[in-house]
């Protein structure tokens, strides 16, 4: 059974852990499909790498940062605090170079800087623990960490637009064939800013949308046209490379299937059941 505490911090027993297995599996499938290799990296990320994306000017409320403790700070601190140590005050950090990352594609341009890809560009996936530090979590619907699995695309314009256009079409069918009501809804462009030209753009063309269930969005497509391509300086042949995600919170997908099917053994038996 889950558990959770109002930190977001929650645990998958068995037989979840099984489903959440069985279905991401179903999206390695798809990324095979589409000659996505995959690529694990590392859990945390640069502060300066982020900061290249504007990150702490776009999402300065999700922000998480690992940091060290100055051992000579902490053993003061430890003869006067009651015990056990419920928060570690600020002054006993040392500054922080590294952070949590709140989206898994991010490691994928930064491991791409400065880098020519074929023209026709590339496609990668990889599953990585990614952290929100949200104003409320409610169980596997929202965690404080939680498993992201993401195909991306990198590629011309138009490759990087295809990849969207398939990636609806997969997950659409997928829910179809689970049975799943599910709706695709246009959300917040959280890259760019909101009053600048680029924003504007958006309602011509959305840049994310959402797979959402019974309210929840279980995963999504975004299009970042040019924008990590020239913070990366990545080229795709000749020009600066376009980007285009697929992404999928594993948890979420978990929920909505045991709801759906009633047990998590249920849900697995229809997971693993697919064509």
């Amino acid at each position: 059974m889950t558990t959770a505490t109002d930190n977001g911090l929650g645990v998958l027993d068995g037989g979840q852990l099984r489903l959440l297995r069985a279905i991401d599996g179903v999206f390695r499938r798809l990324a095979d499909g589409w000659e996505a290799p995959e690529f694990r990296f590392p859990f945390l990320m640069r502060t300066a790498d982020l900061d290249r994306f504007d990150y702490y000017d776009n999402f300065p409320h999700l922000g998480l940062a690992a940091t060290r403790l100055a051992p000579e700070r902490v053993a003061p601190l430890l003869a006067e605090a009651s015990r056990p140590l419920d928060l570690v005050p600020t002054e006993v950090m040392e500054p922080s170079g590294f952070a949590l990352p709140s989206a898994a594609c991010y490691a994928v341009y930064v491991d791409l800087a400065g880098t020519k890809l074929p023209a026709e560009g590339t496609t990668r996936t990889t599953v990585g623990t990614c952290f929100r530090n949200e104003n409320h979590y409610d169980g596997l619907q929202r965690l404080l960490g939680f498993s992201m699995r993401e195909i991306v695309r990198i590629a011309p314009e138009e490759e990087a637009k295809k990849h969207l256009l398939r990636a609806k079409d997969a997950v659409l069918a997928l829910c179809a064939e689970l049975g799943l009501d599910v709706h695709l809804e246009v959300a917040t462009d959280p890259f760019f800013d909101k009053n600048g030209g680029k924003a504007k753009m958006q309602r011509l063309f959305p840049v994310k949308e959402e797979f959402v269930v019974d309210g929840l969005a279980i995963g999504s497509v975004n299009y970042h046209r040019n924008f990590f391509g020239e913070r990366c300086s990545i080229q795709a042949g000749d020009e600066t490379a376009h980007t285009s995600c697929l992404a999928f919170g594993l948890e979420r997908w978990v929920h909505v299937l045991t709801r759906r099917f009633g047990t998590t053994a249920a849900a697995v038996a229809a997971v693993e059941g697919l064509g």
